[in-house]
């Protein structure tokens, strides 16, 4: 009996655990972006685009929002969906965007730069994606960093840092202290990967180190935003360390 009793407990914590994980607000912004609000200084933005043999592939990104000023964290895959974007932000949220970091040199990171740069944001990004980009003639972002980089928002901060190749040479996390927030991008998938997506430009033999870096790093943890699909807790990084076995 007492074991029933406790299997009928263990049960309602892990169903209210995952009720809570999947029960942010969800915005639509237009029928190609969504916004979900992970608390009241951080959301994550979602684009939907056409990816070659992936077909329509939703791609993530962050905005951390303190006062009336805001960081953002990868564009959507476009110059016109990113401008779709930041008219949202700053209409709905009501807030100047002071700066811009790209987790990596792919599209669905950087792709909408140059309106970013159109408009006046200054941009940072890991020194390896600025260099990557200066030879495949893309986009350069302004500033770059070769280990880490602290942003000031309002008495807070966001700490981007790059901690070794993986999904591709030049990737990196982003760590809000005060909310308990990782922003991984694409060498973090979430839950129902069952592989780890596009390897065109990955170093497997590194990822593993790289996403054990991490895991490390931020055992406190309270969301994971991966480059792609549901946002998680800690078990995101846990399950891209075991995709890497069934890709070996």
């Amino acid at each position: 009996m007492k074991t029933s009793l406790i299997i009928i407990f263990l049960s309602v914590c892990l169903t209210v655990f995952a009720y809570a994980r999947d029960s942010y607000l969800h915005i639509k912004v237009s029928d190609d972006i969504e916004i979900i609000k992970i608390s009241d200084h951080v959301f994550a933005h979602v684009s939907y685009a056409l990816m070659g043999n992936y077909g329509r592939v939703p791609s993530n990104g962050m905005i951390f929002v303190v006062g009336r000023e805001a960081l953002l964290f990868d564009t959507p895959v476009t110059d016109s969906l990113t401008k779709d974007l930041v008219n949202w932000i700053s209409d709905s949220l009501k807030v100047r965007i002071v700066g811009f970091v790209p987790n990596h040199w792919h599209d669905d990171c950087m792709g909408g730069l140059n309106y970013i740069h159109k408009i006046g944001i200054p941009s940072y990004a890991n020194e390896l994606t600025r260099e990557i980009a200066k030879s495949k003639n893309l986009p350069v972002p302004d500033h770059g960093f070769t280990d880490s980089l602290v942003l000031h928002l309002g008495g807070r901060i966001a700490v981007c840092r790059y901690y070794g190749r993986a999904h591709t040479a030049d990737n990196i996390v982003t760590w809000l202290p005060s909310e308990q927030v990782l922003f991984g991008g694409c060498m973090v998938k979430e839950m129902k990967s069952t592989s780890l997506g596009n390897i065109a430009d990955a170093d497997l033999a590194a990822w593993p180190g790289t996403i054990r870096r991490v895991i490390a790093a931020y055992p406190s943890a309270r969301v994971v935003i991966p480059g792609h699909g549901a946002v998680g807790g800690t078990e995101l990084l846990n399950h891209t360390l075991e995709l890497m076995t069934k890709t070996k």
